[in-house]
């Protein structure tokens, strides 16, 4: 036997089956321990630190050099203020219709436009692979602001929607997952004398709910985490989503003064920007736990079939 595979059957043990079918040994089971706990902890501390110093009152944050890990006298003032700010509450009022009506619309043209390339199309193969493969060329950053200026969308909510109201991995995923349905079930339909709108909406979608949940999670973090948009084609502030408050508060590090909170007087700028970061990042960490279980069943279903 080669000395490497002695040193690996020392080490690990014999092996009879294939490698991910083995129970580990304890020197592997120690590794992969200490792999996920480093893993997880560097997920884990930053998150504390960002939700602990918003709860921390200024002299704390004074004494902790700006960033405190644990609060020893936890205070609410930030989340006030943030939630009785014109500024801060109007740009959450956006991203959440920019995130419900940009998703809802999203997944209208994904499942219509994978439902009927999911049929026979006139051409063929060649025909269907040309569609899908200009999906995925963008026109280029100033061909589509021109055109954003042409249709008169410059400072509406509705540049915000329009353009990410469609992605080509999704629109593949969800017309591998509708070419995986039988046959027999639309065919069987069709001979009752349903129409493709009627297959669709009573015989493909009951089945389809696990990729649909799936891409409409995609579609709503896609809305809701950008930015990009609003930093090209809005120029009213009173437009902004919560993302651009994180840009150019947060990451640009400028402070968020009380006039621009509309408050008397603003808690420490430290707390407050630390305090959006928990706003902007809580809608989609309580979401997804509803969601995960989709994600196999969606996600890897929809990428095999078909």
């Amino acid at each position: 036997m080669p000395l490497h595979q002695r040193i690996w059957r020392f080490a690990f043990g014999p092996s009879t089956r294939p490698a991910w079918m083995e129970k580990p040994s304890a020197p592997l089971a120690i590794a992969k321990t200490v792999v996920i706990a480093t893993i997880s902890l560097a997920v884990i501390v930053p998150m504390l630190v960002v939700v602990s110093t918003s709860f921390a009152s200024g002299e704390q944050i004074r004494d902790a050099g700006g960033y405190v890990l644990f609060p020893t006298d936890p205070t609410l003032e930030a989340y006030r203020t943030i939630f009785s700010s014109p500024l801060v509450f109007r740009s959450l009022g956006v991203s959440v219709f920019v995130t419900a009506v940009g998703t809802l619309l999203a997944l209208f043209v994904t499942i219509c436009m994978a439902y009927a390339l999911s049929r026979p199309v006139l051409g063929g193969k060649f025909m269907l692979m040309a569609i899908i493969l200009t999906l995925f060329f963008s026109p280029g950053l100033i061909p589509m602001f021109l055109m954003i200026k042409q249709l008169g969308l410059l400072n509406s909510i509705w540049s915000l929607i329009l353009p990410g109201a469609f992605a080509g991995f999704n629109f593949i995923v969800m017309r591998s997952f509708f070419m995986g349905i039988p046959t027999e079930l639309t065919e069987a339909a069709r001979i009752d004398g349903a129409s493709d709108f009627r297959i669709l909406r009573t015989v493909v979608l009951p089945l389809s709910k696990a990729v649909i949940a799936v891409i409409g999670l995609f579609y709503a973090v896609g809305f809701w985490n950008s930015f990009f948009n609003a930093m090209l084609y809005i120029n009213d502030q009173t437009l902004w989503p919560v993302q651009m408050i994180l840009r150019s508060y947060v990451i640009q590090g400028t402070s968020l003064t009380a006039d621009q909170l509309g408050v008397q007087q603003a808690p420490p700028p430290q707390s407050i920007k630390m305090a959006v970061v928990v706003v902007a990042l809580a809608p989609i960490v309580l979401v997804y736990p509803f969601l995960q279980k989709y994600f196999s069943k969606g996600v890897i279903t929809g990428a095999i079939k078909g």
